[in-house]
């Protein structure tokens, strides 16, 4: 089986989920081509194919565009029947011109499936497929289908009725498909996230830290809330709970939490450290007692099941796919998302618990990422969706 994913840019070392995909399809026999942008950088695992960039000159665009009409005429009949798709769609013929120049690695592909990585990637491009004869998969995961039809309502009504096959990794953003006029045009398969079980361990250490330790990783964007998460803590401050909270990752909404911290006398207690590699990261949960993720939207969360693999106590909000990561009161705590209240009052109930209780919980977080969510299950799980 011949695979091309399509992706913005190449995946970082530490991006393990397209990694660990690539990897697990090439062990399984399949043929992997990688579609990015414009980019310096040339992914190692698998060919790699980039895009030309559009140029702000119009004579070295003008350039650009005969090299690629040249580049295309071996696959002359795929971009025939694109223009003949595009036409029948009622796409002008300049438009048509652009999605060509746009669109030119994809249809000089020779594969059975174009699978794009997610869904924002397959707008303007939902033709190529049937243009060059191959399958078409989109997986979906959070902000595609949860946030940017908001502002772009209708974006995928071309996508739904070419679609081939659809990946979503939770039953939440199944569910957001439907809510954005999906209609059963074709299969939806949900495969969740997976991370290396044997890279991220519990720590040996049967203590709470003192004052405790809480962490999150995440974006520094509103979507993840961590306004309403420090409007919580400083709620546990006031009940006179002794605390550290550390922040990793970086954003634009730095400086708007940095404030925050300031407003709510938190200056003390948070602590912004940064983008860090994945092994830094590792090393901070290691210290930690209780991990928060209290997202407004979240499609599952990688950072989550790190978390639980290494035993802390997590508390996360109700969105989407978290109440599927995190099974409530039994692998953590689910709390009903944007209420302060509601979150300082489950993380100074989970500060309380009995050690026997805590660990409990650790244990059965523990086990359950390593049954349900490991790299095995998800190779596996790929296989059978281009396969079956």
């Amino acid at each position: 089986m011949t695979i091309g994913i399509v992706l913005s840019q190449a995946p970082a070392y530490s991006e393990t989920f397209f990694n660990s995909k690539i990897k697990g399809l090439q062990e399984n026999g399949h043929e992997v081509t990688l579609f990015t942008g414009p980019s310096l950088e040339t992914y190692k695992l698998c060919t790699h194919k980039k895009s030309r960039a559009v140029n702000r000159f119009l004579i070295l665009q003008v350039f650009n565009m005969f090299i690629v009409g040249f580049s295309l005429f071996p696959n002359i009949r795929a971009v025939r029947e694109f223009i003949r798709l595009e036409r029948q769609d009622g796409s002008s013929m300049r438009r048509i011109l652009e999605k060509i120049y746009i669109n030119a690695q994809l249809l000089k592909y020779k594969g059975d499936w174009l699978h794009y990585g997610f869904g924002t990637l397959a707008i303007d491009k939902e033709l190529v497929a049937q243009a060059i004869g191959a399958k078409m998969a989109v997986s979906f995961r959070g902000f595609d289908i949860g946030v940017y039809p908001l502002k772009h309502p209708n974006c995928y009504h071309k996508l739904w009725d070419n679609v081939s096959k659809i990946h979503v990794i939770s039953n939440g953003i199944a569910d957001l498909l439907y809510k954005n006029g999906f209609k059963d045009q074709a299969p939806i398969i949900k495969i969740t996230p997976a991370i290396d079980t044997l890279h991220f361990k519990a720590s040996t250490s049967n203590t709470t830290n003192e004052p405790i330790q809480l962490i999150t990783v995440a974006r520094l964007h509103w979507i993840k809330n961590l306004v309403t998460t420090l409007e919580a803590l400083a709620i546990l401050k006031k009940k006179g709970v002794s605390f550290e909270y550390k922040i990793i990752g970086t954003g634009e909404a730095y400086e708007s939490l940095k404030f925050a911290c300031y407003q709510l006398e938190l200056l003390g207690q948070v602590q912004f450290l940064g983008k860090l590699e994945h092994s830094q990261v590792k090393e901070h949960l290691n210290r930690s007692d209780i991990y928060i993720q209290y997202s407004l939207q979240e499609g599952f969360c990688n950072a989550v099941l790190e978390a639980q693999a290494m035993g802390l106590l997590c508390v996360v909000s109700d969105a989407e796919g978290l109440s599927e990561n995190v099974k409530d009161s039994y692998s953590g705590w689910v709390v009903p998302k944007n209420k302060p209240e509601l979150l300082a009052k489950k993380i100074f109930e989970v500060i309380q618990l009995p050690m026997e209780e805590k660990l409990k919980i650790s244990e059965h977080a523990i086990k359950r990422v390593q049954d349900h969510f490991n790299l095995e299950q998800q190779k596996e799980a790929f296989n059978a969706f281009y396969t079956d």
